[in-house]
């Protein structure tokens, strides 16, 4: 593997490309006409416009961009996060033009981007799933009697979802019934079905996931957890590892039933199994992400291991470089994801970054696609950076976050700062005594 293509922008586009030159890997970034001066245009050995600023013209035109991988010929594709990444047909078309992808297989990608499917798979396989319905609901009738008999409030969900996009609680049974016919003509625009099923809802949960990594000959390992429960509609704010909520116990049975549900489906290179957690302990299995997540930082400050290598290693048929008796979780790694966005609105905020400096002391990792300078377009997701902070305790790891918060300096744009202050300064966040609901009971 000499060259790989980078489908992807921004700070993973410039993450891939840290790992290729150290691995002494050509690479290939694409670009929009809106990212032409970006970092990542710059970092790459050579760097070619796919079209125009809009995604659909550009980072998800999946004939432009195999034109270039073949043109260039180029050894494998990176998807990054987002956009392409669990594209079935990308990751197909890529092996039958003779590429390699880098990411688990066309099939599994398939199948766990359908809720349903993957819920019935994890059933198979003894993995626990929410108390719901393992197929397409129909008709409003089948969906009120189903929710009748496993108790209101339920989450009506888009088979093909993701992100939080096509997810609506409801908690009476009228609330079901204004929401169906609605959320499956959203499910139908985002996501091209518009199949939809119920699951419980579970008040006052933890969101918990394992990472976990597997290689073409059927060895799995798991990297520990990350604690995702800190989110504002669903989407991730802030991720930490361990979670301070898991009992060791809990932990390990965790960390089991992870192996099981990627071993289930075969799972090759880096996936992540969701668990939603209740306040006692009991999990069960909400999906699986077949790609590298943005949280990932976390894992590599605990674990010290690059997943990104780890990912090209697999890819190119190699076996995990580690057993599982060899990896091991060491002191405590907290991840906010900084948006250029209104803090009282939390909505897009996009401009021109004037002024971008931060102090970068031991302990601290910025993973970010803007420098000074930059400007963040409303074309795409707004985030500035992943700001990552690394400490013997928990502790020391908030403390780091703090200090950091308080002296960084962005003008230009509006930011989500002022949100992690606020976090950082609740005491309940202080305990890790917080659950999904947290930035709503704190009116945050």
């Amino acid at each position: 593997m000499q060259k790989i293509l980078i489908a992807n922008r921004g700070e993973i586009a410039l993450r891939i490309i840290k790992t290729c030159q150290l691995m002494g890997i050509e690479t290939i970034a694409i670009y929009s006409e809106a990212d032409k001066e970006m970092p990542f245009v710059k970092a790459a050995n050579k760097a070619i416009c796919v079209g125009e600023p809009h995604v659909s013209k550009s980072y998800l035109r999946i004939d432009k961009i195999l034109e270039i991988a073949k043109n260039e010929k180029v050894d494998a594709i990176h998807p990054g996060y987002g956009f392409l990444s669990e594209n079935a047909a990308f990751a197909e078309q890529t092996i039958k033009e003779g590429m390699i992808f880098i990411g688990p297989k066309p099939k599994t990608i398939e199948l766990m981007g359908d809720k349903i499917a993957s819920r019935q798979t994890m059933e198979k396989a003894g993995v626990p799933v929410v108390p719901g319905s393992s197929h397409g609901l129909q008709t409003i009738e089948e969906a009120c009697t189903l929710a009748k008999t496993i108790g209101f409030p339920i989450m009506l969900k888009a088979s093909g979802g993701g992100g939080g996009i096509g997810m609506v609680l409801c908690e009476t049974e009228q609330a079901l019934v204004k929401s169906f016919e609605s959320t499956k003509k959203r499910a139908m625009t985002y996501f091209g079905s518009d199949e939809v099923f119920i699951e419980k809802y579970i008040a006052d949960s933890r969101h918990i996931e394992v990472q976990v990594f597997g290689d073409l000959y059927g060895n799995i390992v798991h990297l520990f957890e990350r604690d995702c429960s800190i989110q504002r509609r669903h989407q991730k704010v802030v991720e930490e590892s361990p979670s301070p909520f898991l009992s060791h116990n809990a932990r390990q049975k965790m960390f089991e039933t992870a192996i099981k549900a990627a071993h289930a489906v075969q799972y090759t290179n880096a996936g992540t199994i969701e668990f939603i957690v209740d306040q006692q302990e009991n999990f069960y299995f909400l999906e699986m992400n077949t790609r590298l997540q943005v949280e990932h930082p976390v894992t590599e400050m605990i674990t010290g291991i690059d997943m990104v290598k780890w990912q090209i290693l697999v890819a190119r048929g190699e076996k995990l470089p580690l057993k599982q008796s060899d990896i091991a979780s060491i002191g405590n790694a907290v991840e906010f994801r900084l948006y250029a966005e209104d803090p009282v609105r939390f909505l897009p905020s996009p401009g021109k970054i004037t002024s971008l400096k931060w102090n970068l002391a031991e302990g601290v990792r910025i993973d970010s696609g803007y420098i000074e300078g930059g400007t963040v377009t409303p074309f795409y997701d707004p985030l500035i950076a992943k700001c990552i902070f690394y400490g013997s305790s928990r502790l020391k790891a908030l403390a780091a976050a703090t200090h950091f918060f308080k002296d960084v300096n962005i003008e230009g744009i509006k930011t989500n700062v002022p949100l992690f202050l606020t976090i950082l300064e609740s005491d309940s966040f202080q305990l890790g005594e917080y659950t999904t609901n947290f930035l709503n009971k704190n009116s945050v």
